[in-house]
């Protein structure tokens, strides 16, 4: 069966995203801080804020971008990323944001693939730029560098931007995903999409505008681009950006522009658990932590609490949906519907104007609500305004992604309680099939970091001497004494015989994207 929302519908507004985020700004919020980099602490605010995307808006029109025209935005955070990001929308144009990390071959392949005639970026990573924009076939004249904006910019080139707003059906942005296919594909996200999401978030998110918001979570990644830079925006809070994650300079400006307010990972929660660095700071200023990007274990989460004084709650989201699905409410430190407070390993309640259903994966049954207790695993499938369009020139794709009744099937498996909180199990394709039991590494992975001597884990399946596919640990280890069969009997004494772990590699880190999300692939190339 099919379950709506908990919550009270939301109205969404018929506006493009720019109009939505930026058209009632009133006299005393353009006078509010926007943004601050943490490497310079010089503030923007609201006000400077929209005169320098109009600046740059009416430079990229007066360049030659049209209407409907695709252009890339490569740039870590920063105050330029958001001006960058708003002025493209702002000239009629579609974004699509480019890993920072991202090879020239990658970055050319996405120019390509998204039909980009322009790209935005920063001087260091000009060299990556140059040899991208030839290597797709276009000119140097295709990159536009970013200003430094440490000064107040000029407001210019108004008149050569487009009068009418952005409609709702236009194209926004065009983020690369995986998806539930594997391979990397543009998403294709409307205005509607997006506006969706924030307002369909606002009234659980509990954003304020006297809230200060750490942006270490990268603007690139469909999480960082809506729940924290547009949701921040939309509240007027003040967004201090991160160019890249370090955990002196996390505490540090944690502690001094007295952030209240922290979107997060589970590897800054396992650092924030575990790290003896954080006793040196003072994190008081916090009163709230949202993890997302990957499943975040309860002991771990409770860790965290326990050390900083601090509720933390988790969602539920991918690309495809814009991203947020599912999200404890965090008024009140995450109440339940039922009043009762929502685990912190729990992934919430679907977000107003949702439709959610849970498919068995081999029978393709629907999965009922349970009448106590977690139900059955299924594939979570979710239907709303926040559905994505589908996948750029890809219609198979879309086709196997959302189904005839416009539901999208996330490709995750997950149980949920009588009153529709979801927790998530794991990736479908990323399950380790033993002699027809089913292993989630993430539950092992869970296991494996209340070890006092592993700071770090992941966990894969891989074939062992009979073709057998067997889970195998990568370890970080704290304590060099630790060996693999100390490993193999820790996780042997508290799980079934089949969930056993039989192989462990031990590694200095484990590989994991800006979002956070372990590089199983990466695993795979260099297990041994």
């Amino acid at each position: 069966m099919s379950f709506a929302s908990p919550h009270p519908p939301v109205s969404i507004p018929d506006a493009g995203l720019y109009e939505f985020l930026f058209a009632e700004l009133n006299s005393d919020e353009r006078d509010r801080i926007a943004l601050v980099a943490a490497e310079t602490d010089v503030p923007l605010s609201y006000r400077a804020l929209l005169f320098a995307i109009d600046a740059l808006a009416g430079e990229l029109v007066a360049g030659g971008v049209r209407t409907g025209d695709v252009v890339a935005l490569m740039s870590p955070n920063s105050p330029g990323f958001v001006v960058a990001f708003h002025a493209i929308l702002r000239a009629g144009a579609t974004v699509t944001t480019v890993n920072v990390l991202a090879t020239d071959t990658e970055v050319a392949k996405q120019l390509t693939a998204a039909t980009a005639r322009t790209l935005v970026t920063v001087p260091d990573l000009l060299p990556t730029a140059r040899q991208a924009v030839r290597c797709a076939g276009l000119d140097d004249e295709a990159i536009v560098l970013l200003d430094n904006l440490d000064h107040e910019p000029v407001h210019r080139a108004a008149a050569q931007l487009p009068d009418e707003p952005a409609p709702g059906e236009r194209v926004a942005v065009l983020p690369f995903s995986s998806g539930t296919t594997g391979v990397p594909k543009a998403a294709v996200l409307t205005h509607h999409n997006l506006v969706a999401n924030l307002a369909q978030t606002a009234p659980l998110l509990d954003l304020k505008a006297d809230d200060v918001v750490l942006a270490v979570l990268p603007f690139f990644h469909i999480y960082g681009m809506t729940v924290l830079m547009n949701a921040s925006l939309a509240a007027r809070s003040r967004i201090v950006t991160m160019a890249r994650f370090d955990l002196v300079g996390f505490l540090d400006a944690i502690q001094r522009h007295r952030i209240t307010y922290a979107f997060i990972a589970p590897p800054v929660a396992l650092a924030l658990a575990k790290h003896p660095l954080v006793d040196s700071y003072d994190l008081s200023s916090l009163r709230i932590l949202v993890s997302g990007a990957a499943p975040l274990e309860e002991e771990l989460g409770q860790a965290v609490t326990r050390r900083l004084g601090v509720p933390i709650v988790q969602g539920f989201g991918m690309t495809e949906l814009s991203p947020v699905s599912h999200l404890v409410p965090i008024a009140d430190g995450g109440i339940s519907i039922a009043g009762s407070r929502a685990p912190i390993a729990a992934s919430g309640w679907p977000v107003p104007n949702t439709v959610v259903k849970l498919i068995d994966p081999l029978t393709s049954e629907e999965i009922d609500l349970p009448i106590d207790g977690l139900s059955r695993p299924g594939e979570l499938c979710v239907q709303g305004p926040n559905v994505m369009a589908g996948y750029l020139s890809n219609p198979q794709a879309t086709a196997d992604t959302i189904d005839s009744e416009g539901f999208l099937h996330t490709g995750d498996l997950a149980r949920v309680d009588p009153t529709g909180c979801l927790y998530i199990i794991d990736r479908i394709k990323e399950l380790i099939k033993y002699k027809g039991y089913q292993v989630a590494p993430a539950e092992l992975e869970a296991l494996l970091l209340t070890h006092p001597a592993i700071s770090d884990a992941a966990v894969i399946g891989v074939p062992d001497a009979d073709g057998e596919e067997v889970p195998k640990a990568f370890v970080v280890a704290s304590d060099p004494s630790l060996t693999a069969d100390e490993v193999i009997a820790f996780v042997a004494a508290q799980v079934a015989p089949y969930k056993k772990v039989r192989a462990v590699q031990f590694l200095t880190a484990i590989p994991k994207s800006a979002a956070g999300k372990i590089l199983r692939k990466d695993l795979r190339n260099n297990s041994h």
